[in-house]
């Protein structure tokens, strides 16, 4: 049997560093860390992600900026919203929740954020640092900076091994093979124009899912004794539920972990981490900032 990762439990411990380091912060310079989270429109899952930020945040003692724009807001009345962030001096990190309505041109949007408070990740410049040996980018995306410290705390070895990522976005699948790859892995993309995916997962010592297909990686396409990190998160109808539906990943976790050395469950798994790694990338801003103002 597997050994579960509980996301949760990491998360909590690498919270519990946050808040000392920001307590520290506060005695050092009398300030702290500012997140700004700005929401455009009303979807419930983007709401509920804004919440759960929101409470981190109090947690922390992190200052939270709460920016609620409405679905209609033009283009230009976003990026002055951006901008104003930008020069906000207690704003050290600034996170614009996406899907973007579809009027607005998100890659215009998130240029737009300050380098130094792109704590996201996403900004092409922190991209292309992260793609390129020996730089360093200011902030890394957070769901792949989870799936790392994930495999590092859970003790499992990434030099020389063969890592395999299951999915090709920009937010996770893309940036989690270029780490994976700086940290001396060898990197296989599977994504879905790939014929015989499985054959190229049953290969792999560490398996990363990120792509949004509800339990299609099977326990037989897992290696024996692989560490197995579960990215997806899809509703799937269970009229047994009060909500009429259960969250589950995109591997089998059932079957997978009968054969995985590790794996993360699905919620509670890479979730929390995501969140938390958020925090961690604003932390970081804020210390650059007051060590270089000092």
């Amino acid at each position: 049997m597997a050994t579960v990762i509980d996301g949760k439990a990491v998360a909590q411990t690498i919270r519990s560093e946050i808040a000392e380091e920001v307590r520290a912060l506060s005695q050092k310079y009398g300030k702290v860390p500012g997140l700004a989270v700005v929401i455009v429109g009303s979807r419930k899952d983007s709401q509920s992600y804004v919440g759960m930020k929101r409470k981190a945040c109090a947690e922390l003692g992190i200052k939270s900026f709460d920016i609620d724009l409405p679905e209609q807001v033009s283009e230009s009345d976003l990026i002055s919203q951006v901008h104003q962030l930008n020069a906000n001096p207690d704003v050290h990190g600034i996170l614009v929740q996406l899907p973007l309505p579809k009027h607005i041109n998100e890659e215009k949007v998130l240029s737009e954020i300050s380098l130094d408070k792109d704590v996201d990740g996403f900004h092409p410049l922190n991209i292309g640092k992260l793609a390129m040996k020996d730089r360093d980018p200011l902030f890394l995306p957070c769901t792949p900076k989870a799936c790392m410290e994930l495999l590092s705390r859970s003790g499992v070895s990434i030099k020389g091994k063969r890592a395999v990522v299951v999915g090709r976005s920009n937010i996770v699948g893309l940036p989690v093979s270029l780490l994976l790859l700086k940290a001396d892995a060898t990197v296989t993309i599977v994504h879905s124009r790939t014929p015989q995916p499985e054959s190229i997962i049953r290969e792999a010592d560490i398996v990363i899912a990120a792509a949004g297909q509800p339990m299609m990686i099977k326990g037989s396409w897992i290696k024996p004794g692989a560490a197995v990190i579960d990215v997806g998160t899809n509703a799937v109808d269970d009229p047994t539920k009060k909500s009429g539906y259960r969250l589950v990943g995109d591997v089998d976790f059932e079957e997978a972990s009968k054969v995985a050395g590790w794996i993360t469950p699905v919620p509670g798994g890479v979730g929390p981490m995501t969140v938390t790694m958020l925090l961690h990338n604003t932390l970081e801003g804020a210390k650059r900032c007051f060590e270089k103002n000092h």
